[in-house]
């Protein structure tokens, strides 16, 4: 017998590439283009450091109370995590433990299928429709658990407050998950609904819209009895999973209303602007209600524009999978990086036609 025949063997997610040139245009992981708040930096510039040898608190009660605060909720409905990856990752864990399959987009935030892998839950895929937008019809079947991003991941569509109640109301014996890290650029969420459904957990990250990936904070928001469960693995798994420094940042980022409306502000707009650049440019794309565009080209295969754009110092994102393998996942950046962008496919695209 080989040691190796013990080993838990899993096809793991692949992030987005991390390059570290000194010039290069990054939009290829859906970062926040803009600094944090400036209250995050008060706090990183005046943290006693002495405070680093205790152990934070296990229930991030500071962040979590400011998070109840602002979403209209008790601290019983929020809980925390390091990053929504985690707090998605228990999540699985705590409400998918049945035999049935879970339910998830065939094109979707790939970490679902990593996970339903990892912890051995089943799960089946229904398909988007041919304009990637779910089918209602197939989530109202007999299923273990529902999980889908709205808007969705890549395809930075986002279905209607209504098709996401019809899935939670017509699902009372199964919990939903409505995974919502980039809900702030659409201004639409289902966290209006927390209180009207037991068995939905949204959850949200402050990676995106909030400019802090780096601190690594997500979070959930549902029923004090789904909070208590998560709770409860999270706390056979690891008490201290959020540091101090990070709690002291996340309820000073959200004690700055004024950043984070102009910070959306500012991403909504030049996302408009890129769409504007795009279309006379030749590409389609869905309607993007998140930090991102997902546009093909109708002439030119998105390997060779990923493969150009990347020689050039341009970082985007492309999935080798069916039916999204012409695309490019495109973060929104900077006004003068959207520029740049622009500037190149539209030389690009010129020298190729000549």
């Amino acid at each position: 017998m080989n040691w190796e025949d013990n080993v838990r063997k899993v096809v793991p997610y692949t992030p987005g590439e991390q390059p570290s040139y000194r010039k290069m245009i990054k939009l290829n992981t859906n970062e926040c283009p803009y600094p944090p708040s400036p209250k995050v930096r008060e706090v990183l510039q005046n943290f006693d450091a002495d405070r680093l040898r205790l152990y934070p608190d296990p229930a991030a009660s500071e962040l979590v109370e400011a998070l109840a605060a602002r979403c209209g909720l008790k601290k019983e409905q929020i809980f925390v995590g390091v990053g929504s990856d985690e707090v998605l990752a228990l999540s699985f864990l705590a409400f998918f433990a049945g035999k049935k399959p879970v339910l998830f987009p065939d094109i979707t935030y790939s970490f679902y299928e990593v996970w339903a892998g990892l912890y051995g839950i089943p799960y089946r895929c229904p398909a988007l429709d041919e304009e990637f937008h779910l089918k209602k019809e197939d989530y109202l079947t007999e299923n273990g658990g529902i999980i889908f991003p709205n808007p969705n991941a890549p395809t930075g569509l986002a279905e209607s407050l209504e098709t996401v109640e019809g899935i939670v109301a017509g699902n009372p014996g199964s919990v939903v998950i409505v995974d919502e890290a980039y809900a702030d650029f659409c201004g639409c969420s289902a966290m209006e609904l927390v209180n009207r459904y037991e068995n939905l957990l949204v959850v949200q990250t402050f990676s995106k819209s909030r400019a802090l990936a780096g601190l690594r904070i997500g979070f959930a928001a549902g029923s004090p009895k789904l909070i208590g469960y998560l709770n409860d693995v999270k706390f056979s798994f690891n008490s201290y999973t959020m540091n101090r420094l990070t709690i002291a940042c996340g309820k000073a980022c959200l004690e700055d209303e004024a950043w984070f409306g102009e910070t959306v502000g500012k991403i909504v707009s030049t996302r408009e602007r890129m769409k504007k650049g795009l279309k006379e440019l030749g590409f389609s794309f869905p309607d993007s209600g998140a930090n991102f565009i997902f546009a093909r080209h109708e002439t030119v295969p998105a390997r060779e524009l990923f493969g150009a754009l990347r020689e050039a110092g341009i970082f985007v994102r492309y999935f080798d999978r069916p039916r999204i393998d012409d695309f490019l996942r495109i973060s929104v950046g900077t006004d003068e990086e959207a520029d740049c962008l622009m500037e190149f496919l539209k030389d690009y695209l010129e020298k190729r036609k000549a």
